[in-house]
């Protein structure tokens, strides 16, 4: 009976924990300094800007370990993220940034989109994402340029 207790624990916290949901992150704040280690004191290794995506890896206390588009691991301090929302990155150098879903419209005025530029995800139609950055302004990215968390 024991056995099948503990077992059924493991398993629903395997379950908790494995959905894309849960381990998807995004920056909330303006700005978030991601660390080498769970504390201000560990060695400041990027400095990202809001709606920067993350994927979590482990909690501990306040802190959360983090990879980045790129694999690199990181540590961010919890207040600063948050899981309400999805993200993306840019992945390829650039990406053209359009006023609809389609390479029949236009581009906006900001694009092209930069190499690692974050958006807050408002849409997901097809192979097209609907984004806003962090000024307020919307556009659609082709869904395969992006890193979505």
């Amino acid at each position: 009976m024991y056995i099948r207790v503990f077992a059924s624990i493991v398993l629903a916290c395997f379950l908790a924990l494995t959905p894309a949901e849960a381990l998807a992150l995004c920056v909330s704040a303006p700005y978030a300094n991601l660390r080498g280690g769970p504390g201000t004191n560990y060695e400041k290794t990027w400095e990202v800007l809001r709606y920067t995506p993350l994927e979590l890896l482990k909690k501990q206390g306040k802190w959360y370990r983090v990879k980045d588009l790129e694999g690199d691991v990181h540590w961010v301090y919890s207040p600063l993220v948050t899981s309400a929302y999805k993200c993306a990155m840019i992945k390829d150098e650039k990406a053209n940034v359009r006023k609809g879903p389609g390479t029949n419209y236009a581009e906006v005025e900001e694009s092209p989109g930069k190499q690692y530029y974050s958006y807050k995800v408002v849409k997901i139609q097809g192979d097209w994402v609907k984004v806003t950055d962090e000024f307020g302004t919307d556009g659609w990215i082709y869904r395969n340029l992006l890193w979505i968390q």
